[in-house]
């Protein structure tokens, strides 16, 4: 797509995983903090174009369709239900949990259960745990240590980020850590939650508060690039605050998001902020 090129941006061109926050954000405007995975079931249906759903997503789109209810939507002939797609829906939860990561991990626990299992689930809780827990610290470790407090510590998300921390210790480069990576979930698929998870924790430790260095290093692991950059960089973006992200991640955009969500036509960013804060302050007048 030329839109995304440089020199040819003009506003952020639509791209499923921001069509997820926007969702979870309307979902969030209607029903609350206390909404039910029907509730997002209901607006998958009502306000997402099957088209525009991919891997797991449409495997559970099309299984609500044959009439089936979570969790079977998740399981029923659903070969991707642990691969990063939950964990991509993950960011309006996180947003409106500043500094309660329990809270934002339950709220993901209950989108992500509509289209995956297990891991596939725990990178949802832990990427909106992450991103709640970054509102109280600029300490990407303690950031990464709260988010994983809300996740089983038997299961293997959990593994994996204790591994990655180590190899955190053991490698003073980014790409000595990222053969670790490689060599332990390289065979896994390359949009699986566990593989690009490792990926942008390696940005968010080896990116010294940095978010052109952060968004660089995930994006360089490779795998589902464009997820990995826009995880990192929003939980690292929470940490720094709006003041001081970097003018020429920000200006490109001319503060307009192409989505395909029903109702959201090229809206603002800034009045898709103003909703998330009137949500997370209880304010909302919806």
């Amino acid at each position: 797509d030329q839109n995304c090129c440089r020199g040819n941006i003009q506003y952020m061109p639509r791209d499923d995983d921001l069509d997820y926050t926007v969702i979870g954000l309307d979902v969030l405007r209607s029903k609350g903090l206390t909404f039910s995975t029907t509730d997002i079931a209901l607006a998958w249906l009502s306000k997402l174009p099957y088209a525009c759903t991919y891997t797991a997503e449409r495997v559970a789109y099309r299984n609500l369709v044959l009439g089936k209810t979570a969790p079977n939507t998740a399981s029923h002939q659903n070969p991707y239900r642990q691969w990063i797609g939950a964990q991509i829906r993950a960011d309006a939860f996180g947003y409106v949990c500043p500094g309660q990561p329990e809270l934002a991990a339950t709220l993901a626990w209950k989108d992500g259960r509509l289209s995956h299992v297990k891991n596939g689930i725990y990178g949802e809780m832990w990427v909106a745990a992450a991103i709640a827990a970054a509102f109280t610290t600029t300490d990407a470790m303690k950031t990464i240590r709260m988010a994983t407090s809300e996740i089983p510590s038997n299961s293997r998300f959990a593994d994996m980020v204790n591994k990655v921390l180590m190899w955190h210790q053991q490698c003073s480069d980014w790409k000595a850590c990222w053969e670790k990576i490689r060599e332990h979930y390289g065979h896994l698929s390359r949009v699986h939650t566990l593989n690009n998870a490792a990926l942008v924790l390696t940005g968010l430790l080896y990116g010294d508060g940095d978010l052109g260095n952060t968004i660089s290093i995930a994006v360089q692991g490779g795998w589902d690039t464009d997820c990995n950059g826009a995880t990192a960089g929003s939980i690292l973006g929470v940490m720094l605050g709006a003041s001081r992200l970097p003018r020429h991640w920000i200006e490109p955009f001319n503060d307009t998001l192409e989505t395909a969500v029903f109702g959201y036509n090229y809206p603002k960013i800034s009045e898709l902020a103003k909703m998330t804060l009137e949500v997370a302050t209880g304010k909302s007048s919806e």
